[in-house]
């Protein structure tokens, strides 16, 4: 197949990460960009080397050269703009969530189905190296039958964090652009997959969601964050459970080079326990990867640790699946299934009852 060339549609902090995989790749490269603002593309543009930058979204899609668009936009664009790019004929990676609803999810994979078409929902936890090596050691029987898995999420500060104005923020606040929380369906539409990923289907769920002022002097009438939160699962294989929890804790001082969150996992089996301890920040100072079996606590080497690399690996994986066939890993009903899971969370913290995700 002839060279996969992509569009960034969307030139917010984010892309600067998308970019990277296309660097690692001999087969694939950034042929155009486009952003609602014309300078913000063009500057993108110049840091990329990139030539072709369109000043509408429906120039972008004409372009033949285009095969797969790479949508970097708000939630709430994200049927819209998938559908109209798998009508052009184009392959599509939408960022997470997938959608607002299931109904726009449903209309996202009948258009790539019917177009002939790659969707996938651009899910870059799943290719974390730690996550992934993880995964290996459960499928191998490490820890033996997994039982139980328990995810924590946590804000913090950090001198080194990116450095993200409000304005860049301010829609996620936003129910009817975000469909749910910045934290509990923005955020945790990386922690939904990787459960998926590393567990299976989730049968039901139980969520409390509270809400906490953002801090900074930021008035609670512009914004609040949907957290403390913990969501409650029970898997669909028989004695399979989890628990997922939320807190705001901006003071907490914390080690990174993107976004200040505390992103741990722990999986435990009736065997052993896998433990997880660094995704995007650095807090508890342990190793990445941990492995607790047979009474001894051990480090599990992994080579690549930083979360820049699961964007490489994440990007490249998409390229492969188009030049050589098969589907993506989050293909359209996967991320449906995922965003079926985040969006039970909503409603049963709404409504205070047990909600079965197939069921919405």
């Amino acid at each position: 197949m002839a060279e996969i060339k992509a569009a960034i549609v969307g030139c917010g902090r984010i892309s600067d990460l998308h970019v990277l995989g296309y660097r690692e790749c001999d087969n694939a490269s950034i042929a155009a960009v486009f952003d609602m603002n014309i300078l913000r593309a063009q500057k993108k543009a110049k840091e990329w080397a990139v030539s072709n930058v369109y000043k509408s979204y429906e120039a972008l899609l004409d372009d033949p050269d285009v095969n797969l668009v790479e949508l970097l936009v708000p939630h709430h664009l994200h049927a819209e703009m998938t559908i109209a790019a798998c009508q052009a004929g184009k392959h599509v990676s939408v960022q997470k969530p997938m959608a607002m609803n299931v109904r726009e999810a449903d209309q996202m994979i009948e258009s790539a189905d019917k177009a002939g078409v790659l969707l996938r929902v651009y899910e870059n936890f799943v290719f974390y190296p730690p996550y992934i090596r993880a995964k290996e050691l459960i499928d191998s029987g490490e820890i033996g039958e997994p039982q139980m898995i328990r995810v924590h999420v946590g804000t913090g500060k950090s001198k080194t964090a990116w450095k993200v104005p409000l304005s860049a923020w301010r829609w996620r606040f936003n129910d009817e652009k975000n469909s749910g929380g910045v934290m509990v369906f923005d955020h945790g539409y990386h922690l939904f997959s990787l459960i998926y990923y590393l567990m299976g289907e989730v049968e039901c769920v139980y969520a409390w969601i509270d809400r906490s002022p953002v801090g900074g002097g930021i008035p609670q009438w512009i914004a609040q964050v949907d957290s403390p939160a913990i969501v409650m699962f029970q898997f669909k294989s028989p004695r399979k459970y989890g628990v997922l929890d939320f807190v705001h804790t901006p003071n907490l001082v914390m080690d990174t080079n993107y976004y200040a969150d505390d992103d741990r996992v722990e999986v435990i089996g009736d065997k052993g326990i896998i433990l997880i301890n660094r995704c995007t920040a650095r807090t508890i100072n342990l190793p990445e990867l941990m492995l607790y079996k047979g009474g001894i606590t051990s480090a599990i080497k992994v080579d690549r640790v930083e979360w820049h690399d699961s964007f490489i690996d994440c990007t490249k994986h998409m390229v492969e699946t188009i030049r050589y066939g098969g589907m993506p890993v989050l293909d359209g009903q996967t991320g449906k299934a995922v965003l079926q899971f985040a969006l039970a969370a909503q409603i049963s913290a709404k409504f205070g009852s047990e909600v079965r995700p197939y069921e919405l």
